[in-house]
């Protein structure tokens, strides 16, 4: 019986962590998800309002001199 313990020690610690791993990445797909959302939501509502200009724009930062 001592035998299996190492084992189903080092299987308990494996499963762990890719359940840990599982948890990150949904945990990051959810986070991404609900920004995307927002900024949609952002996009749309500027349209219903009638505004023309409603696309993010990106200023690129000046170098110094």
């Amino acid at each position: 019986m001592n035998d299996k313990a190492p084992d189903h020690d080092r299987n308990r610690r494996v499963e762990n962590a890719v359940m840990a791993g599982v948890f990150v990445a949904l945990t990051a797909a959810g986070i991404w998800l609900l920004t995307t959302m927002a900024d949609v939501r952002k996009a749309q509502d500027c349209a219903a309002q009638g505004r023309r200009n409603c696309a993010t724009i990106e200023i690129p930062e000046r170098s110094p001199r």
